[in-house]
Parts: structure tokens; sequence; C-alpha cells
């Protein structure tokens, strides 16, 4: 039965299209049928040119994802800036990432110059700029990446949004939780506020990609929704070739599509009293209105 309260509003984001063949096109189909209001784009990568030709044919009357933004990369693959390239030939791990940018190691000027060619590859290839920026495993929040990241959403004109992991509600997966908002997500959710720039308050989906039922998961994070300015990340996708991340990966993403693409998705929705909305509010904390931007 579904509940009688006025819903609550909540962003659906589906990360890594472009990342490997079938995720856009998956992120597009749930945000066709109203499962999803944003989605990301990988564009390091070979397979995101023809994810963007994918995504700028469909029809405007079937409708994309409400919003496609910018998922920076700094961690899988090639760069793509030459300045980048001559540091780092190939992205380090995750791992040493963090090591490096906590111990003041990065090459700051180069990944300036590399997040500014992800958008504009991003740019280039959907005909227009993203709708946010974020970071793919949340590098966008890391010291020597969020500055860069802050200053090119504040000189994009309008600015953009930028996805904040300041605050990462449970239930569950306290560590990891912790570890997403001190490696950099409180540092980045201050400099948001302080340059005037569309972000979210809260950000749940969080958890190990385990085999644990997902829709219990999404339940307590529904249930957990109580205020303006709340977004869910997820990574549905079914795919047409082996997932980069490995196969324990590949079948999280195919048990998120399945589910989010269920009835039961729209009844746990409406159970909760949560509605789909624009979780990007202003600094101050009201919504800030967005051009819906799909083709």
């Amino acid at each position: 039965m579904a509940s009688s309260t006025p819903a609550r509003l909540i962003g659906i984001c589906a990360d890594d299209a472009g990342f490997a063949p079938g995720i856009a096109e998956t992120a597009f189909e749930l945000g066709a049928q109203g499962r999803l209001s944003d989605a990301t784009c990988i564009t390091t990568t070979a397979c995101w040119p023809d994810a963007a030709r994918f995504i700028r044919r469909q029809p405007k009357a079937g409708g994309p994802a409400t919003r496609w933004g910018l998922h920076l990369n700094l961690s899988h693959g090639t760069p793509l800036s030459a300045s980048l390239r001559a540091v780092w030939p190939e992205f380090p791990s995750l791992a040493l990432l963090i090591a490096r940018a906590h111990g003041a190691f990065l090459p700051t000027a180069a990944i300036a110059d590399e997040a500014a060619a992800q958008l504009d590859a991003f740019t280039q290839a959907m005909g227009r700029p993203p709708a946010f920026i974020d970071g793919h495993q949340h590098v966008h929040h890391l010291p020597g990446v969020r500055d860069a990241v802050v200053r090119m959403a504040a000189a994009a004109r309008p600015g953009l949004a930028v996805r904040s992991t300041g605050r990462l509600p449970g239930p569950g997966f306290a560590f990891k939780r912790a570890v997403i908002e001190r490696s950099g997500g409180r540092a980045l959710a201050r400099l948001l506020t302080n340059a005037g720039l569309g972000h979210n308050r809260t950000l749940f989906g969080i958890y190990d990609f385990s085999a644990a039922p997902y829709r219990s998961r999404v339940q307590q994070w529904l249930g957990a929704v109580a205020e303006k300015g709340s977004l869910l990340i997820c990574h549905p996708a079914i795919l047409r070739a082996p997932d980069p991340d490995g196969p324990a990966m590949g079948e999280a993403r195919r048990v998120e599509a399945d589910y989010l693409a269920s009835p039961a998705f729209a009844d746990d929705l409406a159970e909760a009293g949560v509605a789909l909305g624009d979780p990007w509010l202003s600094a101050e904390g009201l919504a800030t209105p967005r051009i819906r931007t799909g083709t």
C-alpha cells in the first residue's frame, strides 16, 4: 500500500555511461521509464564516442535520463590530456591516487588540464556541456583535485552543479561512508557552499556491491530520505562486454538494472512516500532551476 504522506524528493543517478558497452543504453532506458533523474558519463574510454552517439540520436519524445553529467575519471585507463600523460602514461590505482593526494604529491596543474580535457570531450561529443560534475570512485573530492573541479564548475556559464560527498547517511557500511566523507567529501561540501555552486545535500547508495538483496538496501535508503537535496547513486547496466571492474561488479550492475526497471521499485518509491526530483540545491538550500538536457 502506498504511503499517504506527501512525497519527499530524491534524485537517482546512474553512473559510468561510456565505461563499458551497455551502460549508456541501460541508463537511457531507465531514464525514459522515469526511473532515473540523472546519469553520468566517463569520457576517457574507447567506447565513449559510441555511447555519446547513442544518447544523441535518441528521439526527444522518449527522452533520456533528465540530466547527463561528467564523471571525472582519474583512476582507470589513460589520460586524455598531453600534460597529464607526460606524468602518468596510465592513471594510478585508486589506492595510489588517494595516497598521493593526501601526501600532496599530485601534479595539480596537469590534473586541472585533464579535467578540462574531459569536460571538452563531453561537450564535443554530446553537443552541449554537462549538467553537473562528479567523480568516478569519488576522486573529485580529493585534495589537489577538488579545487580544480570547483574552479572549472564555477567558470562555466551558468555554473555547473557538483556532486557533494560531504554527508552520506546510513544505514549500513559506516566505515566506507566515513572514509568517503573524511577523505575529502566534507572539505568539498564547504568549497561548494562557499563558491555558491549547486550541489546535493546528502548522498545515498554506498554499499559493497555484494550479492545481498539490493531491493532491501534501496528500501532502507528511501526510508532515510528526510530533506531536499537527496541523491541516490547507482550503477545499473545490462552489459554487452565484460565489466572493466570484474565479473562481480558486472553482476551487481545487472541486479541493479533489473530492480530499477521492475514494478517493485515503483512500489517501493510509493511506499516510502518518495518521488524523483531535482537533487541540485543552491548554496542557500533552495532548489536551483535546471534546464532539462534531454536530446
